[in-house]
C-alpha cells in the first residue's frame, strides 16, 4: 500500500522551518498540486521523483541551481523564453531554486499563469536534492502493519511475531531488562524505503509503550530510560514463535536452506522457536540474533556442519 499523493503545502511546511528553511516566492495559488499519480506509481524510489531541470523526465519535482538558472537565461531572448515555456509541458508538481539564485523575471510569470508552485531557497542544488529524495522515498514507500513485536536486539532489528497467547510482549519485556531497546509492541508499521530494505517504527499512538497481561500498560522509556527504546530500525530478522504441534506438523528441525519470509516484496531472514515451559526464549532469541549476524559475515554453521560431515565420510571410505 502507498499513500496519496503530497500536495505543495504539505512540502512546503515540511521544511519551512528546517534543513532548507525555503520560501515560497510563485504560484501560491497552487497549493493543492500534487505529484502525478501515474509517475508515483511508476517510481522506483524517491531518486526518480525529483532531480535538477531535465527536458526529458516529466512530472517530477525540478529543481534550479546556479547552472540551471545559466541555461535559462544566458542566450538569446528569444530562447530564453522557449526554454523557459517548455517547463510547463513537463508539468511539475513544485520548482525548487536552489544555491541562492534569484529567480527570472519570465519564470516567475509563467509559473503564476500556470500555476506552478515555486520555493527558493539558499542552500546548495545537491544538498536539497538529497534531502526531497529521502523525504519522498519514505513518504512514497510501500507500508504495512504487522501484528508482532519489534526489537532492536544486538543492534538488529528483529520482529517476533507468532501464535496468539505465546508471550511475545513478555518476551520482549525480558530482552528489555537484558539490554535489548524496544521500538513498537502490538502493532508495527513496516516501510519499504528501497529495493531491498525495510524500515520499521512505531505507530504514535503506541510509542513506547507495551502491554503485559494482568499488568497492563508499560511505559518502557519512563521505566527503563531513553536507552531501552527506539525510534525505528531496519528489519534484519524476523523470531516467529510457534507451539510444539505447530513445530512437528509444519517446520524442519533442520532445515537445509535458510528460511525467508516475503515483506513488502523483500525476502527477510527466519527463524522459528518453539515455545514450550521451561525454556528460556530470551536466551534462544539472542542465540538466533547472533546466528544471524554469522550468517550476514557469510559464516554458515549448518553447510560446515554438512561440509565436515562429508569429509568425514569420505575418511571412513578410504579406511575401508
Amino acid at each position: 500500500m502507498r499513500p496519496s499523493a503530497i500536495s505543495a503545502d504539505v512540502l512546503f511546511e515540511a521544511f519551512r522551518n528546517s534543513s532548507l528553511r525555503w520560501q515560497w516566492v510563485a504560484g501560491l495559488g497552487a497549493s493543492e498540486r500534487r505529484f502525478d499519480e501515474m509517475a508515483v506509481r511508476s517510481a522506483r524510489s524517491g531518486a526518480d521523483l525529483v532531480g535538477y531541470l531535465n527536458y526529458i523526465h516529466p512530472y517530477r519535482l525540478q529543481v534550479l541551481g546556479e547552472r540551471e538558472i545559466a541555461y535559462l537565461t544566458n542566450a538569446t531572448s528569444q530562447d530564453c523564453l522557449r526554454r523557459v515555456a517548455r517547463i510547463v509541458t513537463l508539468e511539475p508538481p513544485v520548482l525548487v531554486l536552489a544555491d541562492g539564485q534569484a529567480a527570472p523575471e519570465e519564470l516567475l510569470s509563467t509559473c503564476e499563469r500556470a500555476h506552478i508552485p515555486m520555493f527558493a531557497t539558499q542552500e546548495q542544488s545537491a544538498f536539497v536534492i538529497d534531502v526531497l529524495r529521502a523525504y519522498l522515498s519514505k513518504h512514497f514507500a510501500d507500508r504495512i502493519t504487522i501484528h508482532g513485536v519489534f526489537m532492536d536486539i544486538l543492534g538488529m532489528g528483529v520482529l517476533i511475531t507468532g501464535e496468539s497467547g505465546l508471550g511475545k510482549s513478555e518476551l520482549g519485556l525480558e530482552l528489555v531488562t537484558r539490554g535489548n531497546g524496544l521500538v513498537a509492541d502490538d502493532a508495527v508499521d513496516l516501510y519499504r524505503i528501497n529495493q531491498t530494505t525495510i524500515e520499521g517504527k512505531c505507530p504514535d499512538l503506541l510509542q513506547n509503550l507495551l502491554e503485559v497481561r494482568g499488568i497492563g500498560l508499560l511505559d518502557i522509556r519512563s521505566i527503563f530510560g531513553e536507552t531501552a527504546v527506539r525510534r525505528k530500525m531496519r528489519l534484519k530478522l524476523i523470531v516467529h514463535l510457534v507451539r510444539k504441534e505447530t513445530m512437528e506438523r509444519e517446520y524442519e528441525r533442520l532445515p537445509a536452506e535458510p528460511l525467508t519470509q516475503d515483506v513488502l516484496g523483500v525476502p527477510v531472514r527466519k527463524v522459528v522457536i518453539q515455545v514450550v515451559a521451561g525454556r528460556n526464549i530470551a536466551v534462544l532469541v539472542e542465540a538466533a540474533v547472533r546466528n544471524a549476524i554469522l550468517q550476514l559475515r557469510g559464516i554458515d554453521t549448518y553447510q560446515e556442519f554438512v561440509q565436515r560431515h562429508r569429509l568425514a565420510m569420505e575418511r571412513g571410505t578410504e579406511l575401508d
